[in-house]
């Protein structure tokens, strides 16, 4: 019995301090990135670095809008496109489909979900950005390349539909099915349940899965890289290249950092990408509170 009592407290123990080290991890990144940072927010103002448009790091022009409007750009594109698919796709998987569709449509979301980037960026590369340019980019302008913040908003968007079908299922499937029948017995219709009784229990999940994709498109690299066209410019349409912040670290970090406070304004750009991140999910936890209230 003391044998027991001992092996729980030691577990105990042992998850406590790895919670804290978990928070310490958190504390120490936002420290190292600041310390990264310093030199160029000691030499610029921080709103001229958040608002100039003109990134000539070897003139020692650091602007960061073109990034954070790209930034903006794919995130927003990518959402709009995938939320309303994925948020029919599972209910029709969990509320009309027949088992056997499920069970062949579940094994597909996990490997869309867990394919590498790059692959969603060769199949952008090759497919998304020719039809751009051949396709819609005429029936607005005189020529595009097709490598422009509309692809990277489409690929991204593609890349996020299976994460948020598969939240989104699961979100649904934990709704208990005494509500659905009580809703039924009632009188009201599939759709109505689903609307007033579903949708309203999900609101607080869906909202930490939306907030999770979100996360997930501000921080993808390398299929953004591959589409978007990567020039420093403020994208004036989405038919307009961008160059998307993680972009920008993964493409120039480990060259020119020879050029001064090219190292840190790479650093400053995590800085941003890092506290973006944080604050999209503490404003999100605030939202899930109020919900639950």
């Amino acid at each position: 019995m003391d044998y027991r009592i001992a092996k729980d407290k030691i577990a105990g123990q042992v998850m406590f301090i790895m919670t804290i080290a978990s928070i310490l991890l958190v504390i120490a990144m936002t420290i190292g990135l600041f310390i990264k940072s310093e030199p160029i927010l000691s030499q610029y103002h921080l709103w001229d670095l958040l608002t100039e448009s003109n990134w000539r790091p070897m003139e020692g022009k650091f602007g960061f809008l073109p990034f954070l409007a790209g930034t903006f750009w794919c995130t927003v594109l990518a959402m709009i496109i995938a939320l309303p698919i994925s948020l029919f796709m599972a209910i029709y998987l969990t509320e009309y489909a027949h088992r056997r569709i499920r069970k062949y449509v579940y094994p597909l979301l996990d490997i869309l979900a867990g394919l590498p980037s790059v692959i969603y960026g060769v199949w952008g590369s090759l497919l998304i950005v020719p039809f751009i340019s051949k396709y819609v980019a005429p029936l607005f302008i005189d020529f595009s390349s097709g490598y422009t913040v509309l692809a990277g908003g489409i690929v991204l968007g593609v890349m996020v539909i299976p994460l948020l079908v598969s939240l989104f299922m699961e979100i649904f499937d934990n709704i208990s099915k005494e509500l659905r029948e009580a809703s039924l017995s009632l009188g009201a219709t599939q759709w109505q349940t689903i609307k007033y009784v579903v949708l309203r229990k999900a609101r607080p999940g869906m909202i930490a899965a939306i907030v999770l994709a979100l996360s997930r498109t501000l921080g993808e690299t390398i299929a953004v890289l591959m589409v978007c066209g990567n020039l420093a410019i403020v994208p004036g349409s989405l038919l307009d290249a961008g160059y998307p912040i993680p972009a920008l670290i993964a493409h120039n970090y480990g060259e020119m950092l020879s050029v001064p406070l090219y190292d840190s304004a790479l650093m400053f750009a995590a800085f941003l990408l890092f506290f973006v991140v944080v604050i999209l999910n503490l404003c999100s936890r605030i939202v899930l509170l109020k919900v639950k209230r």
